[in-house]
């Protein structure tokens, strides 16, 4: 049975300190913080008289909250981003702490909001981890993913519909002002398709029929509203070129496959480009619960060598592999890799059954893996 286990998600508050928690909608940020901290006062600017209340006159805040005892969680903030100004000062003048969630900064950077300089810590929610959740089916997630009301659905590919229809197909273009929606929407099926590649504009652009420099834009807006990220390259050179070229993700393995219509199955090329972005998943999460300082890149030469993740400075490369049995032959990258930097731990993720060791490469099984990455036994 599916069941959602406590989330590694902490707010690790002094007294009288504030916080901004991100994450894509239907993460999980307003249950989490219902259950987390039912006796907060809550703003949930998603309820249409509330919306109306504040955006007609933001000073209500000031008026309704000066003596408030207890921090105030406030619900969407983005949606409204002259209440900052009030968070701010009710911050500065009265003490009182706030929990700010948002699903988008696209608002809050076109306008130039008040981001509290500082006075606000930053924290992130991911979609769902293996470590949170009971009835884990590895190929069930490539079409559910892992945001908590889809992973428990009975038909998620019903809910990712709506989702895509109601939220990014709607929402998201009226945020972003986005005149050509049919475009829009050509590109949003692009780069579900190429995501965990390389990212190819001009290509990209072709495909949908619109300007390299609107693909760009495009991009920006999945970044700004929290539904994809970049992987950048590994930078230090030596003697090889190396290629300087980010890839993009979507933020969820189900809503990336649900976009493109494919339902991978085990032991074609489609599932080990899903288990990668899987396995990238919970890499995120770790960095967004344990280690936010952690840097996630790829290892790419201009002759198409490659290493799918590096954690940190080349203190940890993994190698994804969705096979059963892994051969010498499936090293030969990590090998080089080894030869030519200083690599502290070199695995292989597959799905054999036990771990073992061949030339001081770890073959680990995924499950081993993502155990001994949430121990913080792969990256300190």
């Amino acid at each position: 049975m599916k069941k959602i286990l406590q989330r590694h998600l902490q707010l690790n508050l002094a007294a009288k300190r504030s916080a901004f928690l991100w994450g894509p909608r239907r993460v999980g940020k307003s249950y989490w913080l219902r259950h987390t901290y039912p006796d907060y006062p809550k703003i949930d600017l998603l309820q249409s008289d509330v919306f109306l209340d504040y955006s007609a006159r933001p000073a209500l805040l000031r008026e309704r909250l000066i003596k408030a005892a207890k921090p105030i969680i406030i619900d969407e903030i983005q949606k409204i981003p002259m209440l900052l100004d009030e968070v701010h000062w009710l911050i500065e003048n009265r003490g009182i702490s706030f929990i700010l969630t948002g699903s988008s900064a696209r608002k809050l950077k076109r306008g130039q909001a008040n981001l509290l300089a500082g006075r606000a810590l930053r924290y992130e929610m991911t979609p769902l981890t293996y470590l949170e959740v009971t009835g884990f089916d590895i190929e069930d997630v490539m079409i559910s993913g892992m945001l908590p009301p889809f992973y428990l659905s009975d038909d998620p590919h019903q809910e990712l519909r709506s989702y895509v229809g109601d939220y990014l197909r709607e929402e998201i273009i009226a945020e972003a002002r986005i005149q050509n929606i049919p475009s829009f929407s050509d590109f949003l099926r692009l780069a579900a398709l190429t995501s965990g590649e390389l990212i190819n504009y001009t290509n990209i652009g072709r495909e949908a029929g619109i300007k390299t420099k609107i693909v760009r834009e495009y991009f920006q807006i999945l970044e700004d509203t929290l539904l994809g990220f970049r992987i950048s390259p590994w930078s230090k050179k030596q003697n090889r070129r190396m290629i300087e070229t980010d890839k993009f993700y979507l933020f969820d393995v189900g809503l990336s496959n649900f976009l493109i219509q494919r339902q991978p199955k085990m032991g074609t090329p489609e599932f080990g480009k899903s288990f990668e972005h899987f396995v990238l998943m919970e890499l995120r999460a770790y960095k967004a619960y344990k280690l936010p300082d952690l840097t996630i890149s790829f290892w790419r030469t201009t002759t198409g060598l490659e290493v799918d993740f590096i954690l940190g400075d080349m203190q940890t490369a993994i190698e994804i592999k969705a096979s059963k049995r892994v051969h010498e032959t499936d090293l030969k990258i990590l090998k080089i890799l080894k030869q030519e930097y200083r690599v502290k731990k070199a695995i292989l993720v597959c799905f054999e059954t036990m771990p073992r060791q061949i030339d001081a490469i770890d073959i680990l099984p995924w499950k081993i893996f993502i155990e001994k990455l949430w121990r913080g036994e792969l990256v300190s």
